[in-house]
């Protein structure tokens, strides 16, 4: 049951039609994981801890510096050089005393990825490489644990959702492009709103499946194009011949292929 700080805290989400006082108490007692303390992050993070989901998990190895700062909203100048676990975690403590933050300074790896997943009930992919998207796609697999995957790249970017029994993001790009078609951020660059977007959408897809609401972002791709603000929802269905989730070996692999940047 509700305190009457917290009914006051989450009046918005009780009086919503369809959501109420049953799914904000499953918030509560739910565990997310958000892998990259970053620009997709940052909102993720912030949202996750606002709208109360009990416990939130965190991993990223990495530490603030200032060209993070123009997309990374999580951080401040002030956090330049301290590990941004750290400061995410004391950024969302201070914002809802009420979660539990537990932060892995870490880099997720093929030896810890599936003993960090495993105690989580959804996972939030909020990472900037491909290697850690598979990571994070094959031990969410193996271990039956939905998850919500972003993506972004200059002025475009993608968000799919997976729960056991869909599309997993192999059944979409079975393998990883090689590093010389990869266009970095850090090259090319990215619009930081976007993030903002994408992250944002990100954590609806979470508190929707942990409280239990609406229809979710699964056998599909959201592209969103932000020069135009062009929104397209594309659909696939599970690829039985995939790696990972499929129910034979690869004798009927779709034809890969490259997310190709707005």
């Amino acid at each position: 049951m509700l305190s009457q700080k917290q009914q006051d805290r989450y009046e918005r989400h009780l009086i919503l039609n369809g959501f109420g006082m049953e799914a904000q108490e499953r918030l509560l007692q739910s565990k997310a994981l958000v892998v990259g303390a970053g620009g997709l992050g940052s909102p993720v993070m912030l949202y996750l801890a606002a709208s109360g989901v009990g416990s939130i998990g965190i991993v990223d190895g990495d530490r603030v510096s200032i060209s993070n700062l123009q997309r990374q909203v999580i951080h401040s100048t002030s956090d330049i050089g301290r590990l941004k676990v750290e400061v995410a975690r004391e950024r969302m403590v201070k914002l809802n005393p009420d979660v539990k933050v537990e932060s892995h300074d870490c880099f997720l790896s093929k030896d810890n990825a599936e003993d960090i997943i495993c105690d989580y009930d959804f996972v939030v992919d909020a990472t900037d490489n491909f290697k850690a998207k598979y990571l994070v796609n094959d031990a969410c697999v193996r271990l039956g644990k939905p998850f919500s995957m972003g993506g972004v790249s200059r002025y475009g970017g993608q968000v799919m959702t997976h729960v056991p029994g869909t599309a997993c993001y192999r059944c979409l790009f079975p393998h990883a492009p090689a590093p010389e078609d990869v266009e970095l951020g850090a090259v090319v660059g990215v619009l930081s709103p976007l993030v903002g977007m994408l992250g944002t959408i990100q954590a609806t897809e979470c508190i929707k499946w942990l409280a239990g609401v609406g229809e979710l972002l699964t056998n599909s791709l959201l592209v969103i194009d932000a020069l135009s603000m062009r929104h397209e929802r594309l659909s696939f269905e599970p690829d039985a011949g995939c790696d990972i989730c499929g129910t034979r070996s690869g004798d009927n692999k779709q034809e890969d292929f490259t997310f190709k940047p707005f």
